[in-house]
């Protein structure tokens, strides 16, 4: 049985990356400006009467987070759920060795009781709206995006699907997922990628990556945006962004010179330093050899299907 909500539409907060410490080159104050961040992202759903849901990666390390930051996201959420419950889809931060297990930070929340967890692939729940209703469902970070969606008699006439995926927006070419048409699926909202992307339509679906709510790197890119939610309602054609409150940039990073552009040569060095980082297998964000090349790889060069080729014969070996 699918779960039945109701509201004018899906109110969408991608990548929040909640920590006690400052990550990055971030100032001190990170936690409690994040936290106001995603209260005000609740605020707003609320005002609009509308379901939030969350695109992955709530926290930035998936465990060993302070009780104090526990405690004030089971008080913001839990009065949230007073009007609706918020809806969150599990990101590769959210997971620790690329696994969703009882000891993440992310699984306290579900079992308070003040959200419900996106973490299996398929249907979530039927969102009943004054234009109809919608299906919603999810692709969580590890599993795969649908290759279509079998509509039966019940289902409605719009089918939503969020995901927390590498997909190849505009600027993000070289990601692991092509975009195309999916029978079944009207929209697909990515989160993960930070970068706000234009919207793109493959036939009959349409795909979207609305960007982040936090400031993470120090980059030119970084400073000539600002972060935003997305706002979703039926037969829109684009998402409408929500400007979230938010500091000016040079008051949560230094006041320094930023660092030379990457180029196309660095990729490669970086990736290899991104393999070196692997070869303990446990890295603090949980992230695995097979995530890591998932969201890295494609499928479709020589190059790529020769590094699958190899970590399939490896695994298999260590199997044996």
């Amino acid at each position: 049985m699918i779960d039945a909500v109701t509201g004018n539409g899906l109110f969408l907060v991608a990548d929040p990356h909640l920590a006690d410490t400052s990550p990055g080159q971030r100032l001190d104050g990170y936690l409690e400006q994040i936290l106001g961040k995603v209260e005000a992202c609740l605020a707003r759903a609320r005002e609009l009467d509308m379901v939030p849901v969350f695109l992955g990666d709530l926290f930035h390390w998936p465990r060993d987070n302070s009780n104090r930051m526990l405690v004030e996201l089971i008080r913001v959420f839990g009065e949230a759920a007073k009007t609706r419950m918020a809806w969150v889809l599990v990101g590769n931060h959210d997971k620790y060795q690329s696994r969703f297990t009882p000891d993440v930070s992310l699984a306290v929340l579900e079992a308070a009781g003040v959200i419900r967890l996106m973490k299996e692939q398929g249907e979530q729940f039927d969102l009943q709206t004054p234009q109809g209703r919608v299906r919603v469902c999810a692709s969580p970070d590890g599993t795969p995006l649908p290759r279509e969606y079998e509509r039966d008699a019940d289902c409605p006439a719009t089918v939503l699907w969020v995901a927390h995926h590498n997909i190849r927006f505009p600027e993000f070419l070289d990601k692991a997922y092509g975009i195309r048409e999916i029978p079944g699926v009207d929209w697909l909202v990515n989160g993960h990628i930070h970068r706000p992307q234009p919207t793109v339509r493959k036939g009959a679906t349409i795909w979207a990556n609305p960007g982040n709510i936090t400031r993470l790197t120090f980059s030119r890119h970084t400073m000539e945006r600002t972060p935003a939610a997305a706002v979703w309602t039926p037969g829109c054609e684009e998402l409408e962004r929500w400007e979230v409150p938010h500091l000016a940039f040079n008051e949560v990073f230094p006041d320094q010179d930023f660092p030379p552009e990457e180029h196309e040569a660095e990729g490669e060095s970086r990736f290899i330093e991104g393999l070196e980082r692997l070869a303990w297998r446990r890295t603090r964000e949980g992230v695995g050899l097979r995530q890591f090349l998932s969201d890295n790889l494609s499928h479709e060069t020589p190059e790529a299907r020769l590094i699958w080729e190899l970590y399939e014969e490896v695994v298999q070996g260590d199997e044996q």
